[in-house]
């Protein structure tokens, strides 16, 4: 599985397979994140466990459960033992412990963060502090702080809110009702949006944004399946594709570390990449083997993107001589810790 990022073109991209395959979750994969620096991938899924996997080598390192809250929205911290998940049980109008700051290595909750009334829909990590923020379906963003148990600011918003960082976590997306995406000074957001873009003549819900890595595109993903690529400076829609519909599954698209591809998922269960430079030219499309992903996600420094249903799959360049590695061997379970 040791696949170092090189530079990447269509014959590369063609070229992806399954590499690798984990089938003993017990229900769907909610979420899944990628370390930004470490070969460190981790899942969230339906039977309450996060499962943290070495995608070098593609091995099951740790599973712990999460009975009591369970476990729906998940991203590393920058910390490679530790992450930030979302409860999906007992919250209520009291705002209870809707996110939880868990050590992998120990299998601790470090800290609960308060104050979300319904479920947690989006969830991203500062590059570069101890910041992150959390989209719900109270038609708030919240902006919390690691180390501190308060949330540290609020946005409130109309229809579902989705939120991510640029790569250089100097400014922040959050998209809302409408198609409206708003930007803002992640060091002085208190004075509100800097611009607003709007997706013209689509006004599904956009239910998830990814920065590219250069900061030059932004990434949108609809609940009606389709798929935008936006000038990140001015707005401009540089191109878009539609995908076939999803009924019950939102679907997750990802851009490669350098830029130039964008691949997603679609209601027919295949898996589709194109070339952002040649706007709307296919470059390839596979069979994903698992159903309609539910998640996507490209590595940060490997040619290697994992595509998640209720089974987990590693793609990489293919090489004719290998079999995909199953692999379903539970390493390290454990169950929560009485204050999970």
């Amino acid at each position: 599985m040791k696949t170092p990022m090189t530079q990447l073109d269509d014959e590369t991209v063609r070229s992806m397979a399954i590499g690798a395959v984990f089938s003993d979750f017990g229900g769907k994969i909610n979420s899944l994140d990628f370390h930004r620096k470490d070969d460190l991938l981790v899942t969230a899924s339906e039977d309450d466990s996060v499962r943290l996997y070495d995608i070098a080598t593609a091995k099951l390192l740790k599973t712990t459960f999460h009975k009591k809250h369970g476990a729906d929205r998940i991203c590393f911290t920058h910390h490679p033992s530790s992450v930030i998940c979302s409860s999906k049980y007992n919250l209520d109008a009291t705002g209870a412990e809707s996110l939880r700051y868990l050590s992998m290595y120990d299998n601790r909750c470090l800290r609960y963060f308060k104050g979300h009334k319904e479920r947690i829909v989006s969830l991203c990590m500062s590059p570069v502090n101890d910041s992150f923020m959390s989209g719900s379906l109270d038609h708030t963003v919240r902006i919390w702080d690691l180390r501190v148990n308060a949330c540290q600011g609020i946005l409130h918003l109309r229809g579902r809110p989705t939120v991510a960082y640029d790569q250089q976590g100097l400014v922040f997306a959050v998209a809302m009702e409408g198609g409206a995406i708003k930007l803002f000074d992640s060091r002085s957001y208190d004075k509100g949006p800097f611009d607003t873009f709007l997706v013209g003549g689509d006004t599904a819900e956009v239910c998830d944004i990814k920065f590219s890595s250069d900061g030059k595109s932004m990434l949108l993903t609809t609940t009606n399946n389709n798929i935008y690529i936006l000038d990140a400076y001015g707005g401009e829609k540089r191109c878009g594709y539609s995908l076939e519909p999803s009924p019950n599954v939102i679907i997750e698209a990802t851009f490669t570390p350098d830029g130039q591809y964008v691949v997603s998922g679609s209601g027919d269960g295949n898996l589709h990449a194109w070339s952002i430079n040649k706007r709307s030219e296919q470059v390839a499309c596979w069979n994903s083997h698992i159903g309609v992903p539910s998640c996507l996600k490209w590595a940060p420094r490997r040619a290697m993107f994992a595509a998640a249903s209720s089974v987990l799959t590693f793609w990489i360049p293919n090489d004719s001589n290998a079999e995909p590695t199953r692999m379903d061997t539970e390493a390290g379970v454990e169950a929560e810790h009485p204050s999970q």
